[in-house]
């Protein structure tokens, strides 16, 4: 007898859940309003996002004009988001606070509409279109509500996302260099610093920047060299002002020293060129 216990628990389990998948069936076919409303913040409030949010789609044209529907709206926002959802999130959380501006959600749904643009925001190596939306929101959010309990999470997600903006203005110049297309590097770079003059890469990107400009004078044809040796000379005296002690100071230098080297050389083949 006890050799079939398991097969007993199993059959047993199988009826629970088919008969809880009924009942779920039953409330779909339902034409109960306040019945599905109160099951669907029941499977809410129980975790159960998926069947509360179908639920909850079916009921808020149904709710219109009924003071549950501004509960039933902020849920269903919600239920997206923590079903990972975040594209369907950021609309509908949006969709609550421009409906509902003075609710009690209104903040909250602002928020977790800034939180699921983060969330969706790809990874560095793609497109960050959705990362700038995702910013934007974030500071208008931070000046509708400055004094808000979400604000150090906010500033957190915003200081993640510049981050992330920061590794791809990076390496996207980096990207030209490796690829040699020296001058497009040194524009890049030196936009880099611009846009990022905390960024933790910007030591990286001087001497980069060196070494782009070095490269890029080697390879111009000779009346151009003298200028762009002298310009590589001049990134090279700021790198060294700014990093006395980077890590790439040696191969700085022996850059230095070489474009020193050729612009002596080409100085006097110049003059005789003019003369």
């Amino acid at each position: 007898m006890p050799l079939f216990r398991p097969t007993f628990f199993l059959l047993l389990l199988s009826a629970l859940l088919l008969g809880s998948c009924s009942g779920y069936q039953k409330l779909l076919k339902s034409d109960d309003v306040n019945k599905k409303y109160t099951a669907a913040i029941k499977y809410y409030e129980e975790g159960d996002f998926f069947k509360a949010g179908t639920l909850l789609e079916e009921l808020i044209p149904l709710l219109r004009g009924r003071p549950e529907a501004e509960k039933a709206q902020f849920y269903f926002a919600n239920t997206n988001f923590r079903q990972r959802n975040y594209t369907l999130a950021s609309y509908y959380f949006k969709s609550f606070f421009d409906t509902y501006p003075n609710s009690t959600y209104a903040e909250e749904a602002m928020f977790m509409h800034a939180k699921s643009l983060f969330r969706d925001s790809p990874e560095f190596e793609l497109d960050q279109t959705n990362t700038y939306t995702a910013l934007e929101s974030i500071q208008e959010f931070l000046n509708r509500y400055p004094a808000s309990q979400f604000r150090p999470e906010t500033e957190s997600m915003s200081l993640e996302l510049q981050k992330k903006l920061d590794v791809k203005a990076f390496e996207s110049a980096r990207l030209y260099y490796q690829l040699r297309y020296y001058q497009s590097a040194v524009v890049a770079f030196t936009a880099f610093q611009q846009q990022f003059p905390a960024s933790a890469y910007n030591e990286e990107a001087a001497y980069l920047k060196v070494a782009a400009q070095y490269y890029y004078a080697k390879e111009s044809v000779e009346q151009k060299q003298r200028e762009r040796y002298l310009e590589a000379i001049a990134f090279y005296q700021s790198f060294v002002d700014t990093y006395p002690q980077s890590k790439n100071l040696k191969a700085a230098e022996s850059l230095y020293d070489d474009a020193r080297a050729e612009v002596a050389k080409l100085k006097p083949v110049q003059e005789a060129a003019a003369n």
